[in-house]
């Protein structure tokens, strides 16, 4: 987990400070990074939405993308014994 910005459809917004006004363009949210065995991924997915969907913009979006080789450096072990 990961501290990001962004706008989405939200296009930022505007706050107030000490009576000036400012445009808030990027807006704090947070990004994970999951690296799970493929037999796992649409459960992983499933949880997700049913947790972070509130029905508003800016609930965010999920990629899925591969990963070609995984290594734990420590042991050397590579792919799925490595996650």
């Amino acid at each position: 987990m990961s501290e990001a910005q962004g706008y989405g459809r939200q296009r930022g917004h505007v706050e107030v400070y000490r009576g000036k006004e400012y445009d808030i363009r990027l807006i704090p949210k947070i990004r994970l990074e999951i690296l799970a065995d493929l037999d796992r991924a649409e459960g992983i997915i499933d949880l997700i939405i049913a947790t972070a969907n509130t029905g508003s913009a800016g609930d965010g979006k999920i990629w899925v993308g591969s990963v070609d080789e995984v290594v734990r450096v420590r042991t050397g072990e590579r792919g799925v014994s490595a996650i």
